[in-house]
């Protein structure tokens, strides 16, 4: 499938910024599921836009401007060629041993509920992937996904409890889970094309990957219920969502700031088109 992706991100302010930084992982890279056809960043005000990686091995731009500023916008457009692996992850770059992603977060703690319905969800379930795909399925059903919209995430223990979630704390409790279990799993932020056979696809999303001996990285998307497919494209990972967030950044002044995301990912209808 080729997927269409237009990420658009929108600041206005009060009190005009005097300088503001913009750290953006918001680029993907491509691996056996997924190859980047083309991918361009496009800030709306001149500054400069410094291109890295991280730790993780994301791609991270780094943008500096000085103001004043009272606008500001940051235009993402792509287009990227996926298969489906059944959420298999090879042929990409790790700089990371697998071990690090046995680390618990704030984010990804476990208290005895959690761990309680982890063992209970894998409990008769043989073989480290068929445990994966039991906590998927229970998680998914245990969990109502709920828009992002004005709502933060509060963790994978808060979120448990409440029985409801934005996607990505859906995705910390499925990790919570497997790091219990003693595997390692990894947060992963991106988007799904817009398709009327997921639940959740409405462009912006996260879930998890897992690390297993036979197999090396497996993702789990369990607020679809699935593993992911030709639908998501994979752009960042990191031990939680602070380390993939899409945009973290700080600023001088800009009191009043008033921020408007647009996101749209979708089948490309021209099958030949490259740009």
């Amino acid at each position: 499938m080729r997927i269409r992706i237009s990420h658009a991100i929108g600041y206005e302010y009060a009190e005009p910024a005097r300088h503001i930084t913009q750290i953006l992982r918001l680029t993907p890279r491509d691996h056996d599921g997924q190859h980047v056809m083309s991918w361009r960043i496009e800030p709306s005000v001149d500054g400069r836009l410094r291109a890295s990686k991280d730790a993780h091995g994301n791609i991270v731009h780094s943008f500096y401007v000085e103001g004043p500023i009272s606008t500001l916008s940051i235009r993402i457009d792509g287009l990227v060629e996926t298969l489906d692996l059944a959420g298999a992850v090879r042929g990409g770059t790790e700089r990371v041993p697998c071990d690090v992603y046995l680390r618990d977060t704030l984010l990804t703690a476990q208290d005895d509920a959690l761990r309680g319905f982890t063992d209970a969800a894998v409990a008769g379930a043989g073989t480290p992937l068929s445990q994966m795909h039991a906590l998927m399925a229970a998680v998914s059903d245990r969990m109502d996904c709920v828009e992002a919209s004005g709502r933060q995430g509060v963790g994978a223990a808060a979120a448990f409890a409440a029985g409801e979630a934005i996607a990505q704390d859906i995705a910390h409790v499925f990790m919570a889970g497997a790091r219990h279990l003693g595997l390692p799993a990894r947060y992963v932020s991106g988007y799904v094309a817009q398709s009327n056979s997921l639940p959740h696809a409405n462009g912006a999303h996260a879930w998890a990957e897992v690390h297993l001996d036979d197999y090396g990285w497996i993702g789990f998307d369990c607020a679809n219920g699935l593993c992911p497919i030709d639908t998501h494209v994979r752009v960042a990972i990191g031990l939680d969502y602070a380390d993939a967030a899409p945009v973290r950044g700080s600023r001088q002044g800009g009191e009043g700031e008033n921020l408007n995301v647009a996101v749209s990912a979708h089948e490309s209808e021209n099958r030949f088109a490259n740009q």
